[in-house]
């Protein structure tokens, strides 16, 4: 996993004294305020929807595997889109395809607002994380083509996370909420937000450059090849704990998506114009990124996912006193999201990344101290804190690591590849977390039930603690590098002078 260097982010010497002020016009703030408002959408609606599935469950009488699909169905389309919607931002232009994602998102909320039965909700949540899937990376690469690199950048991204973090911090209480009247409002909600950031960037987002006049070629054949083979992953992965992870349907799945990405590196390896240059690949800052984004969203959704489970299944709280419970960890976000960015200007980008690692093993070590009657105020609550502090350190700086040095004719697939990192991540590491916490149904049995609890944190804390130390392994493998690479011009330098001299005597 390759981390940052330890230097200034935007790659020059630190300054001395103190770092200047980054001082922005109305304009850029209300952009700013437009692109964010689209990541809280997606955040809210995953979180509001989550909350309100068992409602949906109960009113179309459907089963409990049919109902994991209103969760699944989002993260199957956002998922399996996130390396298209990347590059078609690349290619038609980051503001259209922001657009476009903003309409397609509405009109899924929308549908789902007014299901008659519960395939129709699934289709709309599958239509909902496909418009999120053109959102995101766009909304992202606008931010990092009109903030330039360096402390500018940095306090735009941080500004990001924490309008993330109130998604998802609002979202558990307002889903709460809404729960309560109908499940109905929880799509709802998200139709004249939409509407409103479409308004938003239609005003205020630059228009993309005119085309240059020559022809494009858009690569059908790896659009297609590597969107089924994402779609099949995400659907294996969220299947297998139904299925076995070794089971024919699971195994045949992947091994269908394996065969697609297989032929997809062909594709893309003879396309004139390839939807993923495979050189992007070997930028180590961006895949080392990917793998952050990974742990970092994997380990705190199955966090909430075992929190959610311990405070209402095993303690019996309402959905709205479990919203509340969470809200620390949103509202931490909120206060340290806005200063990373000027951290990173100082620390550069490895340290915020450990740091924020570290602090989600620590908190999860001590989240693993729960028991039959354990308070909330001494047990729960101080893990929240501490992920609610690391998660905009580490998030923020793997955002900047992703797209610093990247051109900007692929900003839009860095950032696809960096959301694929979170979305999958999120979906594999809940999947393992899940098999490993076993059987959950039988409500009778608490202590397998605190037992399966325990064992799956077990899971994200040794995610956590390997993710935090693979950032002090990089620096040192770093220095190595640094230092035997003098050492090795020198040896070259000496050979080909001997050859030379061996050259003279032959003649």
């Amino acid at each position: 996993m390759a981390i940052a260097d330890d230097v200034p982010v935007d790659g020059a010497s630190p300054a001395p004294g103190k770092e200047a002020p980054v001082r922005w016009g109305l304009r850029e703030w209300l952009m700013l305020v437009v692109v964010c408002g689209a990541f809280s959408l997606d955040a809210l609606d995953n979180i509001m929807v989550g909350i309100a599935t068992p409602q949906i469950k109960d009113e179309f009488n459907m089963s409990t595997s049919a109902a994991q699909w209103v969760v699944s169905a989002y993260v199957l389309g956002f998922g399996g889109f996130l390396l298209l919607g990347g590059r078609m931002a690349d290619l038609l232009g980051k503001r259209r395809v922001f657009l476009t994602g903003l309409t397609v998102l509405a009109v899924g909320s929308l549908a789902g607002g007014l299901a008659t039965s519960g395939f129709m909700v699934v289709a709309g949540r599958l239509v909902m994380g496909i418009g999120a899937a053109l959102t995101a990376p766009s909304a992202l690469s606008i931010i990092v083509g009109n903030f330039p690199e360096g402390p500018q950048r940095n306090r735009a991204v941080g500004i990001y996370t924490a309008c993330g973090a109130v998604g998802y911090s609002i979202g558990v209480v307002v889903g709460g909420a809404l729960t309560e009247a109908s499940w109905r409002w929880t799509f709802m909600l998200s139709v004249p937000v939409a509407v409103a950031a479409l308004v938003g960037a239609l005003a205020l987002v630059p228009k993309d450059p005119a085309h240059d006049g020559g022809k494009r070629h858009y690569d059908a054949a790896g659009a297609v090849t590597v969107t089924a083979a994402m779609l099949l992953i995400v659907y294996g992965i969220v299947q297998a704990p139904t299925e076995g992870w070794f089971s024919a349907p699971t195994l045949g799945v992947l091994a269908v998506a394996v065969l697609l990405l297989a032929v997809f590196a062909v594709i893309e390896s003879r396309a004139p114009q390839p939807l993923l240059r495979l050189g992007l690949l070997r930028n180590k800052s961006l895949v080392g990124a990917s793998l952050i984004a990974a742990a970092i969203l994997g380990t705190y959704m199955s966090y909430q996912f075992i929190g959610s489970l311990y405070l209402q299944t095993y303690r019996g709280w309402s959905p709205l006193e479990m919203a509340f419970a969470f809200l620390p960890i949103g509202l931490m976000i909120l206060t340290f999201a806005p200063r990373a960015g000027k951290w990173l200007g100082r620390t550069g980008l490895r340290w915020p990344i450990f740091g924020g690692m570290f602090a989600y093993a620590v908190a999860f070590l001590l989240f693993f101290r729960v028991g039959e009657g354990s308070s909330y105020w001494l047990m729960v609550l101080p893990s929240m804190l501490l992920i609610g502090i690391g998660f905009p350190f580490a998030f923020t700086a793997a955002n900047v690591q992703a797209t610093n040095g990247v051109d900007e004719s692929e900003q839009g697939l860095a950032a696809g590849i960096l959301q694929t990192g979170y979305q999958v991540g999120a979906a594999v590491v809940l999947a393992v977390v899940t098999v490993r916490m076993g059987n959950e149904d039988d409500t009778a049995d608490r202590p397998a039930l605190l037992d399966g609890y325990h064992q799956g944190t077990w899971v994200i804390i040794a995610i956590a603690a390997v993710s935090a130390l693979a950032v002090p392994l990089a620096a040192l493998a770093a220095r190595r590098r640094t230092a035997t690479a003098p050492a090795a011009r020198r040896a070259v330098a000496v050979d080909e002078r001997s050859a030379e001299s061996a050259g003279h005597s032959a003649g």
